[in-house]
């Protein structure tokens, strides 16, 4: 069957955008058209394909038909690069690369990467290392700095380095909620900084603590602080303590995580994560682009997987 391509767009950017009135003002054309373009498709598609909800979200047969959409648009943009200049001024703007990445990950090392890539725009979806994968099947994003290894359903994976996390808190905290040490009974009831409630990393080093005592593990009282600045901003007003990090390998600097003398780390062992990047397995020039880059940037700033402590 041929699609299309107008069709393709529109529901891309229906998706995208969240809405067929916002969609219709990034194709310069009336919600009404987006809606008929939509349904010619859905009609020929035999199915739903967006749930007309807010935002607007894709059905299953959707997401299939988005990500060949998203395709359309990469490999027609990189077809119109290598043909040179004519007279549709719209053959000359950049393609839109939608990838999804976890917040540390952003505050710390993507944007020196992705600023290294000329004449692409990004669409950056911002979610835990454990579901920025679940993007790629739905067509959302065509890459995803993740955790997971195994690689999704017509993706590939490499592995990028790991993010390395250690417990810390104020010197103040300490005194005041450690004064023995950070013990399974104290760490039951010191108040403790969560990034968002999928975040693990905290509850990973409470199991080995646990796990070493051979006690029950500590449930503390938590904040949670959906952002990486923020986050370490509440460890260093001493909210509470929280794995802090990501710690750069030597030589780099992640001016983020500036620490001041008043942090200290609650112990010596540090929570590692492991990422990786999944992209679609398609052949792309501008896709490879992208991917290069992170993987150069990773290479620079993070500790290869099976680093010394």
């Amino acid at each position: 069957m041929r699609w299309d391509p107008g069709q393709l767009a529109a529901l891309a950017a229906v998706i995208t955008e969240g809405s067929f009135e916002a969609a219709a003002r990034a194709l310069h054309v009336t919600p009404s058209a987006v809606s008929q373009r939509v349904r010619a498709l859905e009609n020929a598609a035999g199915t739903v394909l967006v749930r007309r909800t807010r935002p607007a979200t894709p059905t299953e047969p959707g997401r299939t038909l988005l990500r060949l959409a998203r395709q359309v648009e990469l490999l027609g943009a990189e077809a119109a690069a290598e043909l040179g200049p004519t007279d549709d001024e719209s053959t000359g703007r950049p393609v839109t690369v939608p990838i999804a990445v976890n917040a540390d990950s952003l505050a710390t090392w993507i944007m020196p990467a992705l600023s290294a890539v000329d004449g692409v725009c990004f669409d950056v979806h911002v979610a835990d290392q454990d579901r920025t994968a679940e993007l790629l099947p739905a067509g959302v994003v065509m890459a995803a700095v993740t955790s997971q290894r195994e690689p999704v359903q017509g993706c590939t994976s490499v592995p990028l380095g790991v993010t390395r996390y250690r417990p810390a808190a104020t010197r103040d905290f300490v005194a005041r909620w450690f004064p023995d040490g950070p013990t399974p009974e104290a760490l039951d009831i010191a108040p403790m900084v969560v990034f968002a409630r999928t975040d693990d990393l905290q509850d990973r080093w409470l199991r080995a603590v646990a796990q070493q005592a051979g006690g029950d593990v500590p449930d503390p009282p938590r904040h949670h602080v959906p952002s990486t600045a923020e986050f370490l901003a509440a460890v260093r007003a001493g909210m509470g303590w929280g794995m802090w990090g990501p710690l750069p390998r030597d030589g780099a600097r992640f001016d983020v995580l500036a620490p001041d003398d008043d942090v200290v780390p609650l112990a010596a062992e540090t929570v590692d994560v492991t990422l990786h990047l999944q992209q679609w397995r398609l052949r792309s020039t501008v896709l490879d682009r992208v991917t290069d880059a992170l993987r150069e940037q990773a290479r620079r700033v993070l500790p290869p997987a099976g680093a010394a402590r």
